[in-house]
């Protein structure tokens, strides 16, 4: 027989299976068919993967709700909401727009909230929120065995999330208008969806930063953000 049917034969067998990765409660954290690219995945990989694809569907959440709560933002890109919205459905893959004069990351950021820059500041803050939670993945959407993800910069960058919600609902003009409307209490009632979303989106991040530090005995140096102190830090 030929040696190489064996191989052959696990190799289908192995293209076949599924997998299911449980969480605490018993749901499903991933549940997928394996491919051939899943033999050089370990169980860590598929569940970055997974982490990672749970901490971009909030993304995609809060530009939708910022653009209907913002509209004047709209008005500045000249589009329909959703052309504008399709247009950051090629975030995190590309944060690369004319418009934002190469900002990236936390620069992107500090750009939505500068009173001179007239441009699409939901674009802006977007753009940069997902270019700093992307740096943590080294850029990446696919891991495989040799692929060294540092839980350190995954846990930096839920601290940065977490100074960028702060600016979202802190940062005025000069005038004491909020440059881009999220949260809201009012007697009308309030609308904490935009605190919600970001919750969920540090959570991955912790959740992940912790399996990777555990799971490759490194450790990870905490650091307390404070109202009034709040910074980016290095990823």
């Amino acid at each position: 027989m030929n040696s190489a049917a064996p191989l052959a034969c696990a190799l289908v067998l192995l293209a076949g299976c599924s997998t299911q990765i449980m969480q605490r409660d018993g749901k499903p954290l991933l549940n997928k068919d394996y491919s051939f690219s899943d033999i050089v995945k370990s169980s860590t990989d598929m569940v970055t993967e997974a982490h990672q694809h749970a901490a971009l569907d909030p993304l995609r959440v809060l530009a939708e709700k910022l653009y209907k709560r913002n509209p004047r933002e709209l008005r500045k890109s000249g589009m329909t909401r959703d052309a504008a919205l399709n247009r950051l459905a090629a975030l995190p893959y590309t944060s690369d727009f004319a418009e934002l004069q190469g900002r990236r990351g936390a620069g992107a950021v500090f750009l939505a909230f500068d009173p001179d820059y007239r441009g699409d500041r939901v674009l802006a803050y977007m753009a940069g929120l997902s270019d700093m939670i992307m740096a943590a993945y080294n850029n990446k959407t696919e891991f495989f065995v040799l692929d060294d993800l540092d839980p350190q910069k995954l846990y930096n960058s839920a601290r940065n999330t977490e100074t960028a919600a702060w600016k979202l609902a802190t940062a005025r003009d000069a005038e004491g208008r909020l440059y881009l409307i999220s949260n809201s209490m009012d007697t009308a009632g309030s609308n904490l969806s935009f605190e919600r979303e970001f919750g969920k989106l540090i959570a991955e991040q912790d959740t992940l930063a912790k399996i990777i530090a555990d799971k490759t005995n490194r450790s990870i140096n905490w650091f307390v953000q404070t109202a009034g102190a709040m910074v980016f830090l290095p990823l």
